[in-house]
């Protein structure tokens, strides 16, 4: 392209000058592909698929292989169908774990729900130390559960335990009282340790909720001739009930399938009373190498937590709704 150029010297006529053609631009076929929000999106979510398949869609598949098999350490087995379901409902140490995994997930979340939204009600109010008392609570929460429950395995030590010790200098008790060695106290023990553990989470979560509650309602409550009580059971227990269910939901599912706290405590003793699924599932599965009849246990806690956990969520759902 040439383009006439006024003027120049001696009055001479317009020079042209040749200027070079502006190149045409082309997409580039990264951009294209970011534009496209159906590969963009394919691209962004593969990494957590896989890792979702390989961490969890895979063993839950392996999970339900095993319990139909007769797999042991060292022989690959072979397919038998719902035997291991059979023989696991008629074993007695079984119904024995599976009635203490819903006694102790009853409880327990009965005691840190309660105790939970005590704490939680009193850490809503204003004095002095209020934020170094919320972080000193979340203590039972932070500590690793192995290094807390041998802690309380030696407080409940029948030889050493030093709340034996108080008691009986307190004139509570004549003699000792038997912690882990009877089964009764040690469900109620394992009990208590989880609800000491678990409360602040529910602490915290309430707490949470509570503040998102307008004051103005209490104090028209108040002027409404409402007591304390009053004021809690109609206006804040109604705005906390989707919070505590969120809550309530948790907990469950983490109680019920809780190991680590039963195995260091009691290790499912004393014979046997103490068991819950999750460490009889080990003590079958690992402890004496049968791989599928320690499935066939573990999988008896799904149908259940599924039930559960679909029951609160369609309650959610209609409070909701309401």
């Amino acid at each position: 392209m040439s383009k006439p150029i006024a003027g120049g010297s001696n009055g001479a006529a317009g020079l042209e000058v040749a200027l070079p053609r502006p190149r045409a631009i082309r997409p580039r076929t990264g951009g294209h592909v970011l534009e496209n929000e159906r590969l963009l999106a394919f691209a962004l979510l593969s990494p957590t698929v896989v890792l979702l398949g390989m961490f969890i869609a895979y063993p839950f598949v392996m999970g339900v292989w095993l319990s139909l098999s007769s797999t042991s350490v060292g022989n690959i087995g072979e397919f038998v169908g719902a035997r291991n379901f059979v023989k696991a409902w008629n074993d007695s140490i079984f119904q024995t774990a599976f009635k203490n995994t819903f006694i102790y997930t009853f409880w327990a979340t009965i005691f840190k729900l309660s105790l939970g939204m005590w704490l939680a009600l009193l850490l809503n109010r204003s004095f002095r130390g209020k934020r170094i008392v919320r972080a000193s609570m979340l203590l039972p929460f932070i500590v690793p559960t192995v290094l807390s429950t041998f802690a309380w395995r030696w407080m409940f030590d029948p030889t050493f335990s030093v709340l034996n010790w108080l008691l009986y200098q307190s004139g509570f008790i004549v003699t000792k009282l038997p912690f882990l060695s009877d089964g009764t106290y040690g469900m109620w023990c394992a009990i208590t340790v989880n609800t000491w553990r678990g409360m602040p989470f529910f602490a915290i979560t309430l707490l949470a909720g509570l503040q998102t509650i307008n004051p103005d309602l209490h104090e028209a409550a108040s002027l409404d001739g409402a007591n304390g009580w009053r004021r809690f059971w109609n206006v804040t227990w109604p705005l906390l009930k989707p919070v505590t269910l969120v809550v309530v939901v948790f907990s469950v599912i983490q109680t019920f399938s809780d190991f680590q706290l039963i195995y260091v405590l009691t290790g499912g003793g004393p014979a046997n009373a103490t068991h819950l699924l999750a460490t009889y599932a080990y003590q079958i599965g690992v402890a004496t190498g049968l791989l599928g009849e320690g499935a066939a246990i573990s999988l008896f806690m799904l149908p259940v937590l599924f039930v559960v956990v679909w029951l609160q969520l369609r309650y959610l759902r209609r409070l909701e709704g309401a």
